[in-house]
């Protein structure tokens, strides 16, 4: 089951860690702009190696060495769902990540929709979100995230909730051994 809760916690507590480790010193509007230039180039490199938008590929999605496909794809998932965690903790909007288990299952049996759709939809709405300070444009946007995991990629929770934590692990690990 994936808890969302927890992996926001482990997201803002890493995220505290780089920012104490590295000596970074924000300034809240800098802190926000760079989490949502980090949340873009993320979703943009999911998308680059899910690659469903190059119609003139049969043999879409890109896999990492030792890894398949879809085990790429779930790590560049989670890399950008750590920036939405991000983003929701600098704006005080984590209130917003929390999805019950009724509304995590009827996410995940919508119907499939168009990729390019849902991928500019999101972009549209983070961008609502961060020019207008919209919190319901982020709660729309990570609802369109992570149905686009549950449905379009076919994830499982399990997958996203093991994926997530392991990916925080190296995270943790890599500021251990100075990144």
């Amino acid at each position: 089951m994936l808890d969302l809760t927890t992996l926001l916690q482990q997201s803002i507590r890493l995220d505290r860690d780089i920012t104490a480790h590295q000596q970074i010193h924000w300034k809240p509007a800098d802190r926000l702009q760079n989490a949502m230039v980090a949340l873009d180039v993320e979703l943009a490199e999911m998308a680059n190696t899910a690659e469903w938008f190059k119609v003139w590929k049969v043999h879409k999605g890109k896999a990492d060495a030792g890894k398949t496909k879809r085990e790429t794809l779930l790590n560049e998932y989670v890399d950008a769902m750590d920036f939405f965690f991000l983003l929701a903790a600098i704006q005080q909007w984590t209130h917003l990540v929390p999805l019950t288990t009724d509304d995590l299952t009827k996410l995940a049996e919508q119907r499939s929709t168009d990729l390019n759709k849902q991928y500019l939809a999101i972009k549209h709405l983070l961008y609502d979100a961060y020019f207008n300070h919209r919190q319901v444009s982020y709660q729309h946007a990570w609802h369109v995230f992570l149905k686009l995991g549950l449905v379009e990629f076919g994830f499982t929770q399990d997958e996203i909730q093991t994926a997530f934590t392991a990916k925080n692990q190296v995270n943790e690990q890599r500021q251990a051994d100075n990144y």
